[in-house]
């Protein structure tokens, strides 16, 4: 095989791509972040205990958030950007091994492959990149709970690279990501160990999510109920995709008073749904819908593409010179947005003139949807959901957050929430819910049948929302509530949502549309006993299942 790859959900046959990636990822391309990965962890083995003696690094701390956000699904699929982050980061290693030298001479850090290794070329690059993959693990158990593990700390860098934009930063978030990656070099832990380490990569990952929920919020005010608008205006128009929302807050301002509309597209539409961003009048709404749309989307937008994160299709050759990058986003050939420099922001000069020449999009769709309901907004409504839950109006909630993508299957989620009863209510965050947003699915006394908490970026909105649940109803176990759990996964930050939930205690979760091909059937029975995880069946049987 050229390459092995089984990250994502659609991952071939659900165990792997051995050619090319369903993503559109090419051997070189897969192989290389393999060696990413493997660069980050030696650096880790150094900066592990020089944080622990005080002497940290942001700059390391940065760059080993990069390795990981960007060898996420659908984020960069440029070779020579990944050699040129591992020729720095060779040279940072070796750095941080003269200064533990220095500091703690007595600090012994094992000389295994990831703190040794080293290539000057191209081609040793690639030579070295085959033999670091993920069927390098032996064996399958081990090889499971680690890359379970390792696709938890993509999450959780994905989260806090957004929040550290923000001027938000959490040390112990950073030292666990580097402690854990040092401990991932260690060939004699156990399926135990493993285990444990899993679960407190949920741990710390709840605590990643609060830190970029309140980045979001303590710079954007928490979101408000709103209704976003869906159809388009004669202006040119900039189209914004991803989750960064310091990139929104930068984009909009340097297009005001331009004549340039800009608009959301999918994961950045609950952009529409906060405060300071209300102000702008050139801020239209969102056009389109989840990220796997692109190829037809941005073709009929007309206009420039910023993409601020994950979740980036191959463009076409039709439009790809509209497509901009930023952040850990990149593909050859499209223009890329530099990172701030000494706080300064970015510079989208570039972007905006070239929207000035484009016609205004095409219309896809007209009328207006709901967003904004994160756990703020929700718990100023406490009082109204409880009395619906006592009263009989509300039986039960479903969460259904997580993420969309292309496979047929997924329909099961359309056809889930127009199945479920009328007296229930879908708490959502996440593309996941362009399967079923737009449905006329009503309200229950007002409260709209469908609580859309956001980006998957706030899925730390739906665990606030059930502990406050469990608070006000008195109850000792999460479990108890009336509240099931049927969530879509695609990329490593649902991998990481769901780590945390395991962590939080919550069962019964159902999994779709199909659990991990990263799981071995040793690991995924550990995870069905001890949490009773079960992949989702037909809409009717997990209907009589769930409403029991």
């Amino acid at each position: 095989m050229s390459m092995f790859c089984y990250q994502c959900q659609e991952t071939v046959n659900n165990t792997g791509c051995t050619k090319v990636g369903v993503c559109g990822k090419k051997p070189d391309v897969a192989n290389i972040q393999d060696l990413m990965i493997h660069t980050i962890k030696g650096i880790s083995l150094y900066s592990n205990e020089l944080n622990k003696l005080g002497h940290r690094s942001e700059e390391v701390d940065h760059f080993v958030l990069y390795g990981l956000f960007a060898t996420i699904t659908n984020a960069n699929f440029d070779k020579f950007v990944f050699m040129d982050k591992i020729r720095k980061g060779l040279t940072m290693r070796d750095n941080l091994k003269q200064q533990l030298a220095k500091v703690a001479p007595d600090i012994q850090v094992p000389q295994r492959d990831e703190a040794t290794w080293f290539a000057d070329t191209e081609d040793a690059m690639e030579a070295k990149a085959v033999t670091v993959g993920v069927l390098a693990m032996e064996p399958e158990d081990i090889r499971s709970l680690k890359q379970m593990i390792i696709y938890g700390l993509k999450g959780m860098a994905a989260y806090t690279h957004h929040a550290n934009n923000l001027n938000y930063e959490d040390p112990q978030v950073d030292d666990f990501m580097q402690e854990t990656l040092a401990k991932l070099t260690d060939n004699t832990l156990t399926v135990d160990d493993l285990v444990a380490l899993t679960l407190e990569t949920g741990r710390v990952g709840v605590q990643a999510m609060k830190l970029l929920d309140d980045a979001n919020t303590g710079s954007y005010g928490h979101p408000e109920i709103t209704k976003v608008n869906l159809g388009v205006r004669d202006n040119p128009g900039i189209l914004i995709s991803g989750h960064d929302l310091k990139d929104m807050e930068e984009l909009l301002a340097q297009t005001k008073g331009t004549g340039v509309d800009v608009y959301t597209h999918s994961e950045m539409l609950p952009a529409n749904s906060y405060p300071a961003f209300k102000k702008y009048d050139h801020f239209v709404g969102n056009y389109g819908g989840s990220w796997w749309h692109q190829n037809v989307e941005f073709e009929k937008f007309n206009g420039p593409i910023l993409l601020t994160s994950n979740c980036l299709v191959p463009p076409r050759d039709s439009y790809k010179d509209r497509v901009y990058n930023t952040n850990a986003v990149g593909f050859p050939g499209c223009a890329f947005i530099p990172d701030r420099v000494d706080g300064q922001p970015k510079d989208f000069s570039a972007l905006i003139e070239h929207a000035k020449k484009c016609d205004p999009p095409e219309e896809l769709e007209t009328g207006e949807i709901y967003g904004g309901f994160a756990h703020h907004q929700v718990l100023q409504l406490a009082d109204k959901v409880i009395d619906a839950v006592k009263s009989g109006a509300i039986k039960r909630f479903f969460v259904m957050g997580g993420c969309d993508a292309r496979q047929n299957p997924r329909k099961y989620y359309t056809d889930f929430a127009a199945a479920l009863p009328k007296d229930t209510v879908i708490l959502t965050a996440g593309c996941a819910k362009y399967r079923y947003n737009k449905l006329d699915l009503g309200d229950i006394g007002g409260i709209p049948r469908v609580l859309d908490a956001g980006q998957c970026n706030d899925s730390y909105s739906l665990v606030q929302i059930a502990l406050a649940l469990k608070d006000a109803f008195g109850l000792e176990d999460v479990n108890d509530l009336p509240i099931s759990y049927n969530i879509a996964w695609y990329e490593q930050k649902a991998v990481l949502v769901l780590l945390a939930l395991l962590s939080l205690g919550i069962k019964n979760i159902h999994l779709g549309p199909t659990l991990p091909g990263f799981l071995s059937p040793n690991v995924a029975q550990v995870i069905v006993d001890n949490f009773d995880l079960a992949p989702i069946g037909t809409v009717d049987e997990d209907l009589q299942a769930f409403m029991q």
